[in-house]
């Protein structure tokens, strides 16, 4: 086991400091450098996350120049785009008044506003002992950032010890591609590093490094504070952590792809009726890692497609109850957004080649091997001009990625004989590793309902070294053996909305054994 955080620092630390430039704005008129795809998870959500985009571009080298940015629009909602590039501390930041901001000295202070990207630049961004504090707040891209040995205590302090805190009414943050550490725990003078209370939702923690610290951080800050949640947490590095990583109570939150090193209390702390989902996910050299911990109120999980390295559990008993040895689901979670799984053994080394600040903002495509963002098609001469081919570019596409909803989690399923070692149920639960095969190249399998649900697009997603052999279909309303769709290949399938108990996706035609990882569904 490693030792506790507070005795074993990152002497790599220190290279992490750059030269204070002085505080100057500048007007840009190129737009920021954010990665291309935009928000992922939960953040997607109640109207998407998108920053400042649109708005204008500055750049800024100092805590005081990030403060007039802010202060410097029309309004509070005025979309802004602030490029950063230096080292932010106590000593280049003041407060600055006017009328679209409420800022303040101690902090990098995001209050009352919205319509915001912060985005480290150049040769990057490095707050030094001075957190970002997120209140009253919505819209807000933080990425491409290091924020490091943020205190609540000793010299100088900031932001209650936070790296990134959120609090009273926040909506729609996405963190990305940033590194947040500390050099000790609470006895150092140190408290979390990704902090959400108060009534915070609709929250992205994507590609990112938490590392060094006691706390990795908490959704809701007590037992009654159970109005915060649907938090996404996915492809981050947790390394040198003693606990809270997160600590959730109440709400939901998904884990998916994150990779779990010396976590030495404690992990994923479920609690106070709280939902965790955790996908796929590798923990290693550990302690606990998934629970219910220091408390009598129970949370709950879903599991499915981690792995165990070394980890220990502690017995169960009084204020512990660990998911372990043998982790096993007890809730679940219905996850409105799609994404795409990497393979839980590939974990550490996609973790590694894509998460934290200045990495060039790399991401997964869900093969297992870094992505470097495109943010534009140069296939395309101009991809703001409407696609030529379609007769009315105003039109929704039905083969677009379907919005809302999936209707399938948490609903039932069968079909016809399906093929050995595989599941009816593997096709709604939200785990593209796992799927139905029909003992065959043909068969059929179905969603089904105890009540009717409106669906008007369903998304056929085959199983990775599959794709493509799914040929001929038919999508048929199995109430009333109507036959609502019919072509050629797996994909988004879309129809005239129709009221149903059970649809049946029909598999006539194919160059081989299908393998249907998820059967999604979805009202429009």
């Amino acid at each position: 086991m490693r030792r506790p955080v507070a005795l074993r620092l990152q002497a790599a630390l220190g290279t992490l400091a750059l030269a204070a430039a002085a505080g100057v704005v500048l007007t840009m008129p190129e737009t920021a450098s954010a990665a291309a795809g935009g928000a992922t998870g939960y953040a997607t959500q109640n109207g998407g996350t998108t920053g400042g985009a649109g708005g204008q571009t500055v750049r800024a080298t100092t805590g005081t120049a990030i403060h007039q940015a802010l202060c410097g629009r029309a309004d509070s909602s005025t979309p802004i785009v602030i490029e950063v590039e230096g080292t932010i501390n106590h000593g280049n930041t003041s407060k600055v008044s006017g009328d679209s901001c409420n800022t303040a000295a101690d902090k990098i202070e995001l209050k009352q506003v919205s319509n915001i990207t912060i985005v480290g630049v150049g040769g990057g961004a490095v707050f030094d002992q001075l957190g970002i504090h997120i209140r009253e707040s919505s819209n807000i891209i933080i990425q491409n950032v290091t924020v490091r040995n943020v205190k609540k205590s000793g010299s100088p302090t900031s932001n209650g010890g936070d790296a990134i805190g959120m609090e009273s009414d926040v909506r729609n943050v996405w963190v990305d591609h940033s590194t947040l550490e500390a050099s000790g725990g609470e006895s150092e003078g140190y408290d979390g590093l990704f902090d959400m209370k108060d009534n915070t939702q609709y929250v992205t923690l994507s590609y990112s490094v938490l590392r060094n610290s006691g706390r990795g951080g908490l959704i809701g800050s007590s037992e009654s504070d159970r109005s915060n949640g649907y938090v996404t947490f996915h492809h981050n590095l947790y390394e040198n952590i003693d606990s809270r990583a997160p600590l959730l109570r109440g709400g939901v939150a998904h884990m998916y792809n994150n990779h779990y090193v010396s976590l030495n209390k404690s992990g994923i702390n479920s609690r106070a009726g709280a939902k965790a989902k955790v996908d796929n996910n590798y923990f290693e050299d550990s302690k606990d890692v998934l629970g219910t911990f220091y408390t009598d109120e129970a949370g709950s999980w879903q599991v499915s497609g981690n792995i165990f390295d070394n980890v220990t559990w502690s017995e169960p008993g009084g204020d512990n109850n660990p998911a372990g040895p043998d982790p096993q689901s007890n809730t679940t979670v219905s996850i409105p957004y799609s994404y795409t799984l990497d393979d839980a053994s590939c974990v550490p080394s996609v973790v590694s080649g894509t998460a934290g600040a200045n990495k060039g903002l790399k991401v997964s495509d869900g093969s297992c091997t870094p992505q470097s963002p495109d943010p534009t098609d140069p296939t395309d001469p101009d991809p703001t001009d409407p696609d030529p081919t379609d007769p009315d570019p105003t039109d929704p596409d039905p083969t677009d990625p379907p919005s809302g909803t999936n209707l399938s989690i948490g609903a039932g399923s069968d079909g016809s004989s399906k093929a050995s070692g595989t599941s009816y149920g593997n096709v709604r639960d939200g785990d593209l590793g796992t799927y139905w095969s029909p003992a065959g190249t043909t068969g059929s399998v179905s969603v089904k309902w105890s009540s009717a649900r409106t669906v008007a697009k369903i998304n056929i997603r085959e199983a990775a070294g599959s794709e493509g052999t799914v040929g001929s279909y038919r999508v048929l309303n199995h109430d009333t053996g109507a036959v609502l769709a019919s072509g050629s290949g797996a994909g988004v399938i879309a129809f005239s909305p129709v009221s149903l108990e059970k649809i049946t996706f029909e598999i006539t035609g194919a160059s081989g054994t299908p393998k249907v990882a998820e059967f999604e569904t979805y009202a429009g």
